[in-house]
């Protein structure tokens, strides 16, 4: 049997599509290569060129390659960009999950793993929020994966298929082997731009939003290794496959840092200084979003082994540097 990652060229998607070999698992990857890089995917993976809404095509690989599992990445995920563009985001993350879905119940794939996000909670508060909040998005980037939420919902209820869905809040980091990371050029995660900024392949960095109600003024999110990420998603495919039935669960550490903490540790980690300039608010940003990961590690079994900010910064500066090495900007 094998597993099916989409969006295994990109960021999350390549480092699962490692965990998943590292644990003797067979792999296939549908990437479109829109924002992934071929040579992000691990050589014993197998690669598909294609579109995931391509229904033709998932129902080809599913059955070439005795897929049992789906894990599901690709998408867009930018939210000032799904503000100015949402129908390109609804397209992409929601419209085409529906036909990726349809392929896995036509195919008889049972196990499915939805990446999803704290964007569906939208201005949760400062305190850890559960998985029972009140469900608020405001983006269509939360709102066109919630819409996802729902769909997988209906469809379980309907067909023989279970699902899992893991609500992320802010990734960051890279694999500690060096073997991937984040690698899209004009990147917005926070750790990442700080990371440029601070190894010269930014003149300077913005701050959006000094006046939020937080200790310094600035957004706190939690931040979560991308490691400890894709290791729930490898014993959310466990559950399943163990008959566990279907899950939404929070994927953070249950404390944030702020944005001027963030830019701290880079700085200490880095040992250097680098220009940041404030800025006003973007629209659609939460002032706060910290989890309660408590379901996740009862019912996976999951023990983050990477909640430390400045050890996720210090894998974070060093991929940027391989990055300059390979002089793929």
């Amino acid at each position: 049997m094998s597993v099916l990652v989409t969006g295994g060229a990109g960021y999350i998607g390549s480092h699962m599509v490692w965990e998943l070999l590292d644990a003797g698992e067979r792999v296939v990857v549908l990437d479109r290569l829109s924002t992934g890089f071929e040579w992000a995917v691990a050589p014993e993976a197998t690669l598909v060129r294609g579109d995931v809404g391509d229904r033709e095509l998932v129902e080809r690989i599913v059955a070439e390659h005795s897929v049992d599992a789906i894990i599901h990445f690709a998408g867009s995920i930018v939210v000032p960009e799904s503000i100015a563009e949402p129908l390109t985001y609804y397209e992409n993350n929601t419209c085409k999950t529906r036909n990726l879905i349809e392929a896995a119940v036509r195919s008889g794939v049972r196990n499915f793993i939805f990446s999803s996000t704290a964007a569906v909670y939208g201005a949760a508060g400062l305190e850890p929020v559960r998985e029972d909040a009140r469900l608020a998005p405001e983006s269509p980037y939360g709102l066109s994966k919630l819409m996802s939420e729902w769909m997988l919902r209906d469809a379980a209820a309907a067909h023989d298929l279970r699902y899992t869905a893991l609500r992320y809040f802010n990734v960051a980091g890279a694999d500690p082997k060096g073997r991937t990371g984040q690698s899209t050029p004009g990147a917005t995660h926070l750790i990442k731009v700080s990371c440029e900024a601070a190894l010269g392949k930014r003149p300077f960095m913005q701050v959006y939003g000094t006046d939020y109600a937080t200790p310094d003024g600035t957004c706190v999110r939690d931040y979560i290794h991308v490691c400890d990420l894709v290791a729930a998603h490898r014993l959310a495919l466990q559950r399943l496959r163990e008959g566990g039935g279907n899950l939404i669960a929070n994927c953070g550490y249950g404390h944030g840092y702020s944005v001027l903490q963030v830019i701290d540790s880079v700085r200490r980690v880095h040992g250097a200084a680098f220009e940041v300039r404030m800025a006003g608010r973007r629209p659609g940003d939460a002032e706060s979003v910290v989890a309660d990961s408590a379901l996740a590690r009862r019912e996976l079994g999951w023990q983050p082994a990477h909640d430390d900010l400045d050890g996720i910064v210090n894998d974070a500066l060093a991929w940027e540097a391989a990055l300059a090495r390979r002089n793929t900007y």
